[in-house]
């Protein structure tokens, strides 16, 4: 049995699926009762439950041999600090805890590129420490605290490997996500600007491989960098236009936008407390570092091969579309088509 954590978000649906399609017996960990429709129609078992009590942890390993750790609380939001950390790292703690106590074979705890360190002078690899000095969002402070507890847990015995993620773009997005939300602004015209700057994008299919890979291969202990392809932000509005159809928004100054963002950031949680920010300040301060990623170490110790990052936003416009969520006008359409052939 293998246990997939966070089965109803981005990555977790994905690799849900393709375990499943692997003929693999799976088990299903969803937050709330709501998840559940994002696993509709798989012959896997289901579990609700919160990995912030221990209970619930120990009763989602038990009979398991593998586990893959892809439950997070993602937000740039920093009146989420607690909740954040509580869900990234208590949680990661109980989960390891109860695979230690159950004799779990192996684990794969889902990282992220923001707990690598930066290097201003070329791309970020795993020997990059995370510097708690600098400017981080709580995410990616917890997501730091949770490569700890996966270092305590492997020097307690546990066989736990850090499969680290990229900004994911692909399919079965039914949050959706930051990028999937991007995207979908985009196709539908109420994307009205963006900012110059990129980052190492990820296909999903990608970031499944790299966990599959690193539960098969990578070495307990370690972590593993996994990306597709380093987009600027220029390149990436000009794939989402050809792929959409749609004419890319208008590219500004980041000093303005930065402005702007921090304006929205003082407004929008009084006059619209449940709309979410996706350009926050933050944001546009990570996009201007033009982070990228040095995938070798996966590449060479795991055989790790990236896919074009286009079949990655081809198939997540098509899914989008698909569960009509966007309409796409019949150029796109056409467009789209011939691409595929």
């Amino acid at each position: 049995m293998i246990l997939v954590t966070g089965a109803g978000g981005h990555l977790g649906a994905n690799l849900l699926r393709r375990l499943v399609a692997n003929g693999e017996q799976v088990r299903a960990l969803l937050h709330t009762p709501r998840d559940q429709a994002t696993i509709a129609g798989l012959d896997i078992e289901r579990l609700i439950g919160d990995l912030r009590d221990p209970a619930v942890a120990a009763a989602a390993v038990q009979g398991c041999q593998q586990v893959h750790h892809c439950a997070a609380k993602v937000s740039t939001d920093y009146r989420d600090r607690e909740d954040i950390f509580a869900c990234n790292v208590l949680a990661t703690r109980h989960l390891l805890q109860a695979a230690l106590a159950a004799g779990v074979e192996k684990v794969v705890v889902t990282g992220s590129f923001s707990a690598v360190g930066h290097r201003p002078d070329g791309p970020s690899d795993e020997t990059q420490p995370f510097n708690p000095l600098e400017r981080h969002l709580p995410y990616g402070y917890t997501k730091a605290a949770v490569e700890h507890e996966c270092l305590k847990a492997y020097a307690e015995g546990l066989a736990v490997v850090v499969a680290v993620s990229t900004a994911i773009l692909g399919p079965f997005d039914f949050k959706p996500s930051r990028m999937g939300q991007v995207l979908i602004r985009f196709a539908t015209g109420r994307l009205r600007a963006y900012v110059p700057g990129g980052f190492t994008f990820v296909a999903a299919r990608d970031i499944v491989e790299g966990h599959l890979l690193a539960m098969a291969k990578g070495r307990p202990g370690q972590k593993y960098i996994f990306g597709s392809a380093f987009l600027t932000f220029d390149e990436l509005m000009v794939l989402f236009s050809q792929v959409t159809g749609q004419p890319p928004p208008l590219c500004v100054p980041p000093a303005l936008m930065t402005v702007v963002a921090e304006v929205a950031a003082l407004v929008m949680p009084r006059l619209m407390p449940s709309a979410q920010q996706l350009l926050t300040p933050a944001a546009i301060r990570i996009l201007r570092q033009n982070r990228q990623a040095d995938m070798s170490k996966a590449q060479r110790e795991l055989g790790f091969r990236p896919t074009p990052i286009v079949v990655a936003v081809h198939e997540a416009y098509d899914w989008f579309v698909s569960q009509g969520v966007i309409t796409p006008p019949p150029t796109a359409a056409r467009l789209s088509a011939e691409l595929r052939q």
